[in-house]
């Protein structure tokens, strides 16, 4: 008897230690994206596409954040830009909607959808990947930080561990969580030399919206009058004739409903002037804190959508109570556009976006994303409004987000993503966007993926090669309006202007901004920037194929790569109309110096976009 109990004590022990090893080895995971926003399914989706064994932690049931769970399904911006997790979004949407063109239902945007649809696209594309495991309804309770990330949950026992740590939170939680600094609110003009800046920092956060789904029911479903209801609060919303005052253009009724018409007979109602904006800061509250101030955006909502019903005569619209799993029928989360922002290495601000080339650093230099969207900020609802910078879509060409902004300073293998990378206030209101923050978001899942697979920091990851994946996948580091991805020398017209050998235009066409390579012009002495460039001798005075071609080949400090005839390379570069005495174009020449030398990978950049030229 007492051998038999030994042996099951024995036995015990044995699987007791068995579980416990199998329980741990489960819970080690190369990255953890703690978000499942917009921002943290293209960060898992290509992590685990890089083979990194990642976990995707959302605290809702739904994925895709303010595309999704926040209602905001219309896609901002970057609608000649698309690449990437943002492009194969958009194309999975096409193969739902039947057409491109099905997508534009609504004057807001070129791609609308129905958030429903978009969350069960970012499932499918999760569900894909073998990688991939997703922990939906949890959320964050503690993280040590030791060799690894170890993260305890609020939903039970288990640790996670990871080697790399994403944070894409609508709010920025982890940052404090590991007490890195931030910033909150609006820098003063002084801190980063921003001339539309107000003179002094402050707290104040961007309004917050809680999004309405609205049906056609095709029959009259006015909803009770809300309490505290005034039409008075509405009247300044469309040109109702009775709006006193007002600094911003006033819509028809047939307007404001139409800006947010969704497929399929659905309208979502986050309308910015006089509507449903709410101004709370909540980044720092609590749970029950900004679950009450939430509660207050809804109720704000509701009065609107009485005054829709009932002053502007569309009693027949009223909350899809069958879109959402929530009691009430509004989305899951509200629609943050501002969160706490990370010290990063660097911090992108208005100078870098409006002109790139002239600021100390050549942050252009280290690109991982793009932007074409205005500075849109949204201040209507806060109290004293008049006295705020007026920074509705302040004019700025397309741009690039530089790679220090995802990493905080003081940090190892932790990136922030979402809305809270390193960027001054006024411009988190470009990058703020859906596409740009999608863009963000794959970008960190470049980072990691690669340093995983290269069992290296990411801070040791070389920028141009985390460039490299991205423009092998299609994606832009530089947002040339004039070079399509598909374009068979977008990649080098990319990698040279990357180089800043030659430099491109920002241009703001009625509400459009763009940045444009100018490939098919004649190449001058003036647009060739090589002071940091000694690779190449003096240029030569006739820039024609022939000469051109001579001078990057003879350059006394490069190897000639290839012995064929001029005619012949020219041939197999997939370039046309050979002349060897004409004039060079700008594209030609960056084909060239692309296969000839390759500057882009012969030297490294840092975060600050200097060139090492010790090699």
């Amino acid at each position: 008897m007492k051998l038999l109990m030994i042996k099951n004590f024995k036995i015990f022990i044995f699987s007791f230690f068995i579980l416990l090893f199998f329980s741990c080895s489960e819970n080690n995971y190369d990255v953890i994206v703690v978000g499942g926003g917009t921002s943290g399914i293209s960060a898992a989706v290509q992590s685990s596409r890089m083979g990194s064994k990642t976990l995707l932690i959302e605290n809702t049931s739904w994925l895709g954040g303010m595309l999704t769970s926040a209602g905001v399904s219309a896609m901002d911006g970057n609608y000649k830009l698309p690449s990437g997790f943002l492009k194969e979004f958009r194309d999975s949407l096409v193969s739902h909607y039947g057409h491109l063109d099905s997508l534009k239902t609504g004057w807001v945007s070129n791609i609308m959808f129905e958030p429903n649809v978009g969350n069960k696209i970012f499932k499918s594309i999760a569900n894909n990947e073998e990688n991939l495991t997703i922990k939906l309804n949890s959320s964050v309770k503690k993280i040590v930080k030791k060799d690894k990330y170890q993260l305890h949950l609020n939903d039970g026992p288990s640790v996670y561990n990871s080697t790399i740590l994403i944070d894409a939170t609508e709010l920025g939680d982890l940052i404090p969580m590991l007490n890195l600094p931030y910033y909150i609110g609006m820098d003063s003009k002084s801190r980063f030399n921003e001339d539309i800046a107000p003179e002094s920092s402050n707290d104040i956060v961007q309004d917050l919206t809680y999004v309405m789904i609205l049906k056609d029911y095709n029959e009259d479903v006015t909803i009770k009058k809300p309490l505290n209801y005034s039409r008075e609060e509405f009247l300044c919303s469309y040109d109702s004739g009775e709006c006193e005052e007002s600094d911003k253009v006033l819509w028809s009724k047939d307007k404001l409903i139409s800006y947010g018409k969704l497929p399929n007979d659905r309208y979502m109602i986050n309308w910015p002037i006089e509507g449903n904006d709410y101004y709370s800061n909540s980044i720092e509250m609590n749970r029950n804190q900004r679950l009450k101030s939430y509660e207050k955006a809804k109720q704000k909502s509701l009065r609107f959508l009485y005054f829709i019903q009932t002053e502007m005569n569309f009693n027949h619209l009223s909350i899809d109570y069958d879109h959402y799993s929530t009691e009430d029928g509004f989305p899951i989360i509200p629609y943050h556009r501002e969160s706490r922002r990370s010290h990063g290495l660097v911090t992108l601000d208005l100078n870098d976006v409006k002109s790139p080339y002239s600021q100390e650093y050549s942050l252009y230099r280290t690109g991982i994303a793009v932007g074409d969207y205005p500075v849109d900020h949204h201040h209507g609802a806060y109290t004293n409004y008049n006295n705020l910078p007026r920074l509705d879509f302040y004019p700025v060409p397309s741009y690039s987000v530089p790679i220090g902004s995802l990493i905080p300073k003081n940090s190892e293998n932790f990136l922030v993503i979402e809305k809270s990378i390193s960027v001054s206030n006024l411009v988190n209101g470009t990058t703020r966007l859906q596409p740009v923050v999608m863009l963000i978001g794959q970008a960190a899942g470049f980072m990691a993926g690669l340093a995983i697979k290269n069992n290296s920091s990411i801070d040791k990851i070389k920028i141009r090669n985390i460039q490299s994946e991205i423009l092998e996948n299609g994606g832009y580091i530089l947002p040339y309006i004039d070079v399509e991805p598909n374009h068979p020398n977008f990649i080098a017209y990319q990698k040279i202007g990357a180089c800043g050998i030659l430099q491109s235009e920002g241009k703001n066409i009625g509400w459009e901004n763009k940045t444009f390579f100018y490939p098919d012009k004649k190449l001058n002495h003036d647009q060739l920037f090589l002071e940091d460039w000694d690779i190449l001798d003096t240029i030569p005075e006739n820039l024609s194929v022939k000469n051109t071609y001579n001078w990057i080949v003879h350059s006394n400090k490069v190897k000639q790569k290839d012995a064929d005839s001029l005619k012949e390379l020219w041939v197999r570069l997939n370039l046309s109309n050979f002349k060897q005495d004409r004039a060079i174009t700008r594209g030609e020449f960056s084909v060239l110096l692309d296969y000839l030398i390759n500057p882009f990978s012969l030297l490294d950049v840092d975060y600050f976009g200097n060139l090492d030229n010790s090699r």
